[in-house]
């Protein structure tokens, strides 16, 4: 069978793996404990000294880091969890596997993120936490959500996904809540191609998260190799959620980058801000709280633009541009319709209007200059 060609000439991402990177995995790959080792706990240590969090733990990936965050705090069939719409479905099924029932609340047109008056109004004596998520890395109003969860009693989990080196108020997201959830997919501003981290600063909470990932067993592997092997307890029964010794390899080499990475993110964003902000019927997201980890590049197409949504879409494609939409509200999906409860017009709205240009750390002037001509010729 004749394989068809590809006509992208311009991705809408592309990972950036280095020479250092492969030699850190080469490295790893000849010691003797692959998983549950040494340089998981380095990983860990160093990703907490980042975000300033007491304690950081290792996870097979963000949904994952979503799920033992929303058992480690107890949550019972029926608990009720408020998220925003405009997510990614991982959320919702972090919430629904672990025995929650999601409730799903509208945003922001200005900045994608959960309105604050809708989370009011969405509160029962069956919510029992609160999970914002930093949209496209743009920090939610944290000091207002942190209040509201206290007001009521509530647990906050903040799902970090979008925002490595997000930082308000000189605090890093994640550490406002009693819990952080972070992914290292390889889409996101580091990677570990599979992998998360949950960050808190609860003792109590870093234990059972360690438990529940590796079976409920109260040893590592490196621990149990100290003496004899068998002699460890299972607490409870848990799950395999382990992050191995190989992704925790290239997280580290991919953390020490960090700032330069966003630095160039933050570049790339600025060049497209300045020059599409100028055609008439594209809107872009500019509101930012404090230091953005600038995660994704979205527009708003207007209906003062030429072309729909659709229909520029299609027209950026022909060119070889690649592009796509962040997201599909969940109320539109059909596992997601019965959490529906509440007016949803703006992630509606959102939905027929966004799109997410090519955007990461390697892109071209020329690349970029491409996407904003053609866009351009079109209005």
């Amino acid at each position: 069978m004749k394989k068809s060609k590809s006509n992208i000439k311009i991705p809408l991402f592309s990972h950036r793996i280095t020479k250092d990177d492969k030699k850190s995995i080469e490295n790893t790959l000849n010691n003797q404990i692959l998983t549950g080792g040494p340089i998981l706990e380095k990983f860990e240590k160093r990703f907490a000294k980042f975000t300033g969090a007491k304690y950081a733990i290792g996870v097979s990936n963000a949904t994952s880091a979503l799920f033992l965050s929303l058992k480690s705090m107890g949550i019972k069939k029926d608990d009720e969890v408020i998220i925003p719409d405009m997510t990614f479905v991982a959320t919702a099924n972090a919430v629904i596997h672990a025995g929650g029932k999601p409730v799903l609340i509208d945003v922001n047109l200005d900045d994608m993120n959960i309105s604050i008056e809708k989370i009011k109004k969405a509160i029962t004596k069956k919510t029992k936490i609160i999970l914002p998520v930093h949209f496209a890395g743009k920090a939610c109003d944290m000091k207002k959500i942190r209040k509201i969860a206290k007001d009521n009693n509530l647990n906050l989990i903040e799902d970090c996904a979008h925002a490595i080196g997000t930082i308000i108020n000189k605090k890093h997201v994640g550490t406002f809540g009693e819990a952080g959830c972070f992914s290292f997919y390889p889409t996101k501003n580091i990677t570990t191609i599979e992998g998360g981290m949950i960050i808190t600063n609860s003792k109590n909470i870093a234990e059972n998260i360690k438990n529940y990932r590796n079976h409920g067993i109260t040893k590592t592997l490196s621990q149990r190799y100290l003496g004899k092997p068998w002699e460890y307890d299972v607490i409870e029964p848990g799950y395999n959620f382990r992050l191995d010794e190989i992704r925790s390899a290239l997280g580290i080499n991919q953390l020490k980058r960090i700032k330069e990475t966003n630095g160039k993110r933050r570049s790339i964003f600025n060049y497209y801000n300045k020059n599409l902000s100028k055609i008439r019927g594209i809107e872009i997201f500019n509101k930012a709280r404090g230091i953005d980890s600038h995660h994704l590049y979205i527009i708003r197409v207007k209906e003062n633009f030429p072309l729909s949504r659709n229909e520029l879409f299609n027209e950026l494609l022909k060119e070889g541009i690649s592009t796509t939409i962040h997201y599909k509200p969940l109320h539109m999906f059909s596992a997601y319709i019965k959490y529906r409860k509440f007016n949803l017009k703006n992630s509606a709205q959102l939905f027929n209007e966004i799109l997410s240009l090519p955007f990461f750390p390697d892109i071209t002037k020329k690349q970029q200059d491409k996407v904003i001509k053609i866009i351009s010729k079109l209005s």
